[in-house]
């Protein structure tokens, strides 16, 4: 299981985010979220925003630090990359995280 996280260097609401991405699945993802308290609501499209209070909680239990470029090279070779406008597959109904604002990876 390799989860990936960024520094949090992206501005929104008040707070500095970063993103928690897996080059495997979304599955993978939302296991590893879960694990770390992270709540569904702050699943946006391919990842997850974690508030740099939460930052060094998802290093401790195991993300690998990574630049934001590195974030999105990852997710784009896995195939896992969804940005704004491009929908994401439909999951199982029941089993999809509502999203959350806060800041994409660019």
């Amino acid at each position: 299981m390799t989860v990936y996280i960024d520094p949090p260097t992206w501005p929104g609401h008040g707070r500095m985010w970063s993103h928690l991405v897996s080059d495997e699945s979304f599955a993978e993802l939302h296991a590893f979220a879960a694990a770390i308290g992270c709540p569904p609501r702050a699943f946006e499209r391919d990842h997850y925003d974690i508030p740099e209070a939460r930052y060094a909680d998802a290093v401790r239990a195991g993300a690998r630090e990574v630049g934001s470029k590195e974030i999105v090279r990852r997710l784009t070779d896995a195939g896992l990359r969804r940005p704004k406008g491009r929908p994401a597959p439909r999951p199982a109904p029941g089993s999809a995280p509502r999203p959350a604002p806060g800041p994409a990876p660019r």
